[in-house]
C-alpha cells in the first residue's frame, strides 16, 4: 500500500515566532510538509519558484509587497499553487481584496491548530475556505466605495506627505490631488485626510 506525498507548504510571515508557531503546529501533521518560510512579500515569488510548494499561507501586512499583492504575483505565475491567507487583521476589505487576487481561502491566526490544517487540506483540494464571521462582515461592509485613483492617493497620503509632494509622487496636477481627497473624504465620512486614512485603513480597503 503506497502513501500519498504529503502537501508542501510554504510559510510567509514577518514574524519569526509566529512562523515558527505555525510551522511547528502544522509539521505535526502525518500529510503536512512545512518546505520553507519567508518574512517578507518580496521573497514569496521566488520561494514559490525554487521550493515549489501546493499551498502557500501568507500573511497580509509584511515588509515590501503585502500578501495580497503576493498572492496576486503567485497565481499568475502558478496558477496550480493555492494560496490561503493567514493574518492577524480581519478587515473585510482584506478578505474581498485577497479573494478577487486569487486567495482561496482567509482565516485568522488564532484558528485552532485542527482547523488551520483542515483549511490547508481543503484549499488544496481545490475548496474555498472563508472565517464565517469575516464573510458576514464583507458582506455587510460592501465594496469598496473609492475609485482606484482615490486608493492610490490615499495611499501615498498615509505618511503625511504634502499634496505637492503626492503630485510630484503619482504624476498627478496638485489639483487633481485635492479632488481625489476631498473625493475619498466624503465617501468615508470623514472630517479630514487623517480620518479618510484610518478609516480607508480599519475596512481593509487600502
Amino acid at each position: 500500500m503506497t502513501t500519498s506525498a504529503p502537501i508542501r507548504l510554504l510559510l510567509a510571515d514577518d514574524q519569526a515566532l509566529v512562523r515558527g508557531a505555525l510551522s511547528a503546529l502544522l509539521g505535526l501533521e502525518a500529510d503536512l510538509e512545512v518546505v520553507c518560510e519567508v518574512a517578507s512579500g518580496d521573497a514569496v515569488l521566488e520561494a514559490v519558484r525554487l521550493h515549489r510548494p501546493d499551498v502557500a499561507l501568507l500573511d497580509v501586512e509584511m515588509p515590501g509587497l503585502d500578501g495580497i499583492a503576493a498572492t496576486a504575483l503567485v497565481r499568475k505565475e502558478f496558477p496550480d499553487v493555492r494560496v490561503l491567507i493567514v493574518t492577524t487583521f480581519g478587515r473585510p476589505g482584506f478578505l474581498r481584496r485577497a479573494m478577487q487576487a486569487g486567495a482561496s481561502g482567509f482565516v485568522v491566526k488564532d484558528t485552532p491548530a485542527a482547523q488551520l490544517a483542515d483549511a490547508v487540506r481543503r484549499v488544496h483540494a481545490g475548496l474555498r475556505v472563508v472565517d464565517a464571521t469575516l464573510a458576514t462582515d464583507s458582506l455587510i461592509a460592501g465594496e469598496s466605495p473609492l475609485t482606484a485613483r482615490e486608493t492610490e492617493v490615499l495611499q501615498a497620503a498615509r505618511d503625511g506627505s504634502s499634496v505637492a509632494a503626492i503630485a510630484q509622487k503619482l504624476f498627478l496636477s496638485e489639483g487633481t490631488v485635492r479632488n481625489h481627497l476631498s473625493a475619498a473624504i466624503g465617501k468615508t465620512q470623514a472630517a479630514n485626510r487623517a480620518e479618510a486614512v484610518l478609516t480607508a485603513e480599519g475596512n481593509g480597503w487600502l
